[in-house]
């Protein structure tokens, strides 16, 4: 099967890629390196160093034998888009090229409106170039467990029957969105649900939880490894965690520290995906799954970092600052999962050996943590209009990204450390 990745460049595109080849998928990858410039932006940058992209090719080749297909553009350029798949003709494309940062859109007006701007036109750009040149193709869409927001109900997975006033039927599941990132999700879903009605495509549009880890079993060399982020903006609370009981920094759980979220490790991530593409749905129908293993509160991440940083003679301790963002601190959440394991999911890991996994890594790579120690603190607030004086005020007090700090655990001089 030939499987064309969008966002092949980014942390779950490129394990993806590597995951797909390795079952014996032709994989072909689309990217702008637009996550790369933005990370730059709010003066961060990966915890751990990854190559330019075609060095990440050579690296495919040489240490996988394997052949990585590639073509550099933007989703926003309609004619690229069509080009692109009349060349290559997929048999599945797995859409991951979309702006993923909540914090990010949330910064002023002009990020607000570039990731929805972004984030519509590319998967309407796919959508239509679908129709016209590949209608059999089937689209696996990242959508994201946050398009639910916390009822105080189960959450289904996509649909739910519901009667009103005598009579029943079965509807999409209200979306509560919690930010302009998570809304523009939301808009996703319902474009890829009306194509998928109208054209008869093939679209399953994948929830997921929120994704750790560092490794795959396909990451076997430090020129395969993926991106991690850690700063306020781009990397999740867990990373955030973990990097601050490396540094020595307190842990920073917003607010009461009840926000609860599903959560899967980034090995079990690339499963799931892998089975929504080898198990392709059929045309005019849309499949919603639930990517997720476990639910976990923001204090349990906490308290588990805390007792696996012992292990590695680190004993960081636990701060509330106020919440940043608008989002219940104590809430009911109990979503479903019931469509992958019936096509065949298991998970493999646990949390606990994920967080193992992101210590061992992060550790080796320390210095670079230490030279962006202060983007780990919140700077994003969702009750302001426009919080980047505060990240602007904090940009000065790193070093440029042109002279990075030696280590001898820093990568090869091939690595391209702004990234």
């Amino acid at each position: 099967m030939k499987v064309l990745i969008t966002g092949i460049d980014g942390y779950s595109g490129w394990p993806l890629a590597l995951h797909l080849l390795g079952r014996g998928h032709d994989v072909v990858g689309v990217d702008n390196f637009v996550t790369r410039r933005r990370v730059k932006e709010v003066g961060s940058w990966s915890g751990t160093p990854i190559l330019p992209f075609p060095k990440r090719q050579q690296a495919v080749h040489d240490l996988l034998r394997k052949e990585l297909g590639f073509h550099k553009g933007d989703l926003a350029d309609y004619e690229f888009v069509r080009g692109v798949l009349a060349t290559e003709r997929p048999d599945a494309i797995v859409h991951l090229a979309e702006q993923r940062s909540a914090p990010y859109s949330m910064i002023d007006v002009h990020h607000a409106v570039a990731t929805q701007v972004d984030n519509l036109t590319g998967t309407l750009h796919l959508l239509y170039a679908m129709r016209e040149v590949v209608p059999d193709a089937h689209l696996v869409k990242m959508g994201t467990m946050g398009e639910y927001g916390t009822p105080g109900v189960d959450i289904p997975e996509g649909f739910f029957e519901v009667e009103y006033r005598g009579r029943r039927d079965t509807l999409p599941f209200p979306r509560q969105a919690g930010s302009w990132y998570h809304w523009s999700k939301v808009f996703d879903s319902g474009d890829v649900m009306f194509a998928t009605r109208i054209w008869k495509l093939r679209t399953t549009d994948v929830m997921q939880g929120v994704i750790y880890g560092t490794r795959t079993p396909e990451i076997t060399h430090d020129k395969l490894l993926t991106r991690f982020d850690f700063d306020e903006t781009w990397g999740t609370a867990l990373n955030r965690f973990i990097v601050q009981a490396v540094l020595g920094l307190p842990l920073t759980v917003y607010g009461q520290g009840g926000q609860t979220r599903g959560f899967i490790a980034l090995e079990d991530s690339m499963q799931s995906l892998r089975l929504a593409v080898e198990h392709p749905a059929e045309p005019g129908q849309y499949r919603v799954f639930n990517q997720f293993d476990a639910a976990y509160s923001v204090n349990q991440l906490a308290e588990a970092t805390v007792r696996i940083a012992a292990e590695y003679r680190l004993h960081p301790t636990i701060d509330h600052p106020p919440d940043p963002r608008v989002e219940a601190e104590q809430h009911y959440y109990q979503p479903i999962h019931e469509h992958l394991p019936a096509l065949g999911y298991r998970a493999q890991r646990t949390l606990d050996d994920g967080i193992r996994q992101i210590f061992r890594d992060v550790i080796r790579f320390r210095r670079r943590l230490e030279a962006r120690r202060h983007v780990v603190l919140p700077t994003v607030n969702w009750r302001v209009a426009d919080s980047k004086p505060a990240i602007a005020a904090r940009l000065p007090s790193f070093p440029g990204p042109s002279a990075p700090p030696p280590t001898a655990a820093s990568p090869p001089s091939s690595v391209d450390p702004t990234v």
